[in-house]
C-alpha cells in the first residue's frame, strides 16, 4: 500500500500518460525491432544468423518471467522509484547492447534490458491508474493501447532502415537520448510516494509464475520457428499449464500471494482477461502472417510488404481521436460486441486475397482492421480497470500485465499453428496448389479464435463501464 496520491490535473495526468506511453513504445518496439538487423548483427558476431533468434527469444521470455513482481516491487519501493530505475536499466542495457562484441555478451545484455522492461510497462500502467481520474481513464487508456498496436508494425522496418543506411548498433543508441528525456521526465512528472508496510515477497508464487510464462512463451517462440520439435513443444506447453496450475492453486491460498486474483470476481475484469486474451492472441497472428503472406505468397519484395502493413498502422492512428466519442455514445457492451464481429469479418477478408487482389483492396481491408482492433485494444483495457477498487489495482494491473504478455507472446505461435492447420486442410480438399492457401486459410483460423471476446462479451452487464463514459461527457 501507499499514501494516497491527490487527484492531478488535466495537463499533468496527460503529461505522465503521454510519458507512460512513451516508455511502452520504446520497450514495445525493442521486441521487434532486431529481427530485420539480424543479419548484419551475425556478421559482427561471427555467427550464423539463425543464432540470433535467441537474442529475441532472451527479451521476450524474461519479460514473462519478471513482470509477476512488479506489483510487489511497486509496493515496496513505490511506484516512481521502481519506474525511473527500469528507465535506468533499460537505457544502460541498450548502450551496452549496442556495443557489444559476441553473442553472449549480447544475449546477456538483452536479458538486463528484458528485466527493465518488465518492470518499465506494469509499473507504468499502475502509475496512470492511480494518477488519472475515472472521468478521464478512456482517453488515458487509448493513449498506453497504440505502442502495443504500432510497435510490432513499425519495428522491422524501422530496424531495416537503420541497419541499412547506419549500422544495427544504432537501433540500441537510439534508446539513450529517449530514456534520458523519459528518466527527467518521471521524476518530475510522476507524484512522489513512499512504501508502507510491505507484504513478504512470495518465492513459491515466483518460481510457479514465472516458471509457467516462462515454459509458455519458450513454447511460443519456438513454434514460430519452421523446424519446430512438436513433441519437445507439446512436452514443455504440457510443463508450463502444469506450473500455471499449481501457480493458480497457490496464489488462491497463499496469504501474501505474488499476484492478487481478487478481481478475477469482477466480471468487468475477467471479460477483459479472458475475452480478451482470445482477441490479442489472434491480433499477436497478424503481424507474424501477413509479411509472410505478401513475401513468400504473393511475391512481394519487404519494402512492398511493409508499405502494406503502414495500412494498419494509419487504421491504428486514426481511430485514437475517434475512441472516446464513440465509447461515450454506444457504451463498453455494445462496442465491444459489434467491434468484435467487424474485427473478425476483417481478419477473414484477408483469406480471400490473392496475387491478383488490387493494392487498393487489400490497403482498405488492413486499414479497416486497424480501426477495429485500436478500438478494441483500448475498450477492453479500459474496461478491466473500471471497476478495480484503489486498494486492489497495484494486484489487478500485475495479473493484467501476465495475462497480455502471455497472450500477445502466443500470437506468432497461433499464427505457425493455424498455418500447419490450414496446410492440413488444404490437403483435404485437394487445394494444396492454390496460391498462399496455407496463409490465406490461417487468416480464417484466428479470426474464428478472436471470435470467442464475443460470446465472453455477451456475458458483460448492458451498462458495464457506463460509469465512465457518463462522466467523460462532463
Amino acid at each position: 500500500m501507499h499514501t494516497p496520491v491527490p487527484p492531478q490535473s488535466r495537463r499533468s495526468s496527460t503529461a505522465i500518460a503521454l510519458l507512460v506511453a512513451g516508455a511502452f513504445f520504446m520497450e514495445n518496439l525493442d521486441g521487434t525491432v532486431i529481427t530485420t538487423a539480424i543479419p548484419q548483427m551475425a556478421v559482427s558476431f561471427g555467427v550464423a544468423p539463425i543464432e540470433l533468434n535467441i537474442g529475441v527469444s532472451a527479451y521476450l521470455l524474461t519479460l514473462g518471467v519478471f513482470i509477476p513482481i512488479s506489483g510487489w516491487v511497486a509496493d515496496r519501493f513505490g511506484p516512481r522509484r521502481v519506474f525511473a530505475a527500469a528507465i535506468i536499466v533499460f537505457t544502460l542495457a541498450s548502450l551496452l547492447c549496442g556495443l557489444a562484441q559476441s553473442l553472449t555478451e549480447f544475449v546477456l545484455l538483452r536479458i538486463l534490458q528484458g528485466v527493465g522492461g518488465a518492470l518499465m510497462v506494469p509499473v507504468g500502467r499502475f502509475v496512470v491508474l492511480r494518477t488519472t481520474p475515472k472521468e478521464r481513464l478512456i482517453s488515458a487508456i487509448a493513449m498506453l493501447t497504440w505502442p502495443a498496436l504500432v510497435a510490432p508494425i513499425l519495428g522491422p522496418p524501422v530496424g531495416g532502415f537503420i541497419t541499412t543506411y547506419a549500422t544495427w548498433r544504432w537501433i540500441f543508441y537510439l534508446n539513450l537520448p529517449l530514456g534520458m528525456i523519459g528518466l527527467v521526465a518521471a521524476l518530475i512528472l510522476i507524484p512522489g510516494d513512499r512504501a508502507a508496510v510491505s507484504r513478504p515477497f512470495d518465492w513459491p508464487g515466483f518460481v510457479f509464475c514465472g516458471g509457467a510464462l516462462f515454459t509458455l512463451l519458450w513454447t511460443a517462440e519456438a513454434l514460430g520457428q519452421p523446424d519446430v520439435d512438436w513433441s519437445v513443444a507439446a512436452l514443455t506447453a504440457g510443463a508450463g499449464l502444469l506450473l500455471l496450475g499449481l501457480g493458480l492453486r497457490h496464489l488462491a491460498r497463499a496469504a501474501h500471494p505474488l499476484v492478487d486474483l481478487s478481481a478475477v470476481s469482477l466480471p468487468t475484469f475477467s471479460v477483459a482477461v479472458r475475452g480478451g486474451s482470445a482477441f490479442r492472441a489472434a491480433i499477436g497472428a497478424v503481424p507474424f502472417l501477413l509479411p509472410l503472406m505478401f513475401q513468400l505468397g504473393f511475391g512481394l519484395d519487404a519494402f512492398q510488404a511493409g508499405l502494406l502493413m503502414m495500412a494498419v498502422f494509419a487504421g491504428n492512428l486514426l481511430m485514437k481521436p475517434a475512441t472516446v466519442p464513440v465509447l461515450k455514445r454506444f457504451g463498453f457492451r455494445r462496442v465491444l460486441l459489434i467491434n468484435s464481429l467487424i474485427n473478425a469479418a476483417s481478419l477473414a477478408a484477408c483469406a480471400l486475397f490473392t496475387p491478383q487482389t488490387p493494392t487498393a483492396v487489400i490497403a482498405t481491408i488492413l486499414f479497416l482492421g486497424g480501426l477495429t482492433r485500436s478500438m478494441q485494444f483500448t475498450a477492453l483495457n479500459t474496461i478491466a480497470f473500471a471497476d478495480v477498487p484503489a486498494e486492489r489495482m497495484s494486484g489487478a494491473n500485475t495479473l493484467f500485465s501476465t495475462a497480455f504478455q502471455i497472450a500477445m507472446g502466443l500470437g506468432v505461435a497461433l499464427g505457425a499453428i493455424a498455418i500447419r492447420l490450414a496446410e492440413w486442410g488444404a490437403d483435404l480438399a485437394g487445394l494444396g496448389q492454390v496460391p498462399a492457401v496455407s496463409y490465406r486459410g490461417a487468416f480464417l483460423v484466428i479470426a474464428l479464435v478472436s471470435l470467442f471476446s464475443v460470446y465472453d462479451c455477451l456475458r458483460l452487464p448492458k451498462d458495464a463501464g457506463d460509469h465512465l463514459s457518463a462522466k467523460a461527457t462532463k
